[in-house]
């Protein structure tokens, strides 16, 4: 008889789930900003779904892109409403909104790939 100690048991697929390296963290929370750029909301919102409890890191990253993404929804609908109450001519606050929008997404990406927390400017905050 050996003394081995046997393997541990297999890991279920409704147990918790273990933390992200930094590595990983900075990955994701690159993409989901970079994501904002072609999908709109929908990483922000499923990355904040699934990987909000991997880690602080990821959790910030996350929450900050999806409260952008939400305030950049409500921005366009305002700037909806300008311009059809200006016959057409609101429409030209609609460039300037996109270019904002993307610098700040770009500017977001870099960070989260510094490993560095970025807070987007001229965010409302809904979720944390």
């Amino acid at each position: 008889m050996s003394d081995a100690t046997p393997p541990p048991p297999p890991t279920g697929p409704y147990q918790a789930n273990a933390p992200l390296s930094p590595a990983d963290e900075k990955l994701w929370a690159t993409l989901i900003h970079i994501g904002g750029i072609f999908f709109g909301f929908l990483p922000a919102l499923i990355g904040y779904l699934v990987l909000r409890d991997k880690g602080p890191f990821i959790r910030l990253h996350t929450a900050s892109a999806l409260n952008f993404q939400i305030s950049l929804y409500i921005y366009s609908a305002a700037v909806l409403v300008i311009t059809l109450l200006t016959f057409g001519i609101g429409a030209l606050l609609y460039f300037p909104l996109v270019v904002v929008a993307l610098i700040f997404m770009i500017m977001a990406a870099v960070k989260a790939n510094q490993g560095q927390p970025y807070d987007y400017p001229l965010t409302i905050k809904f979720v944390s």
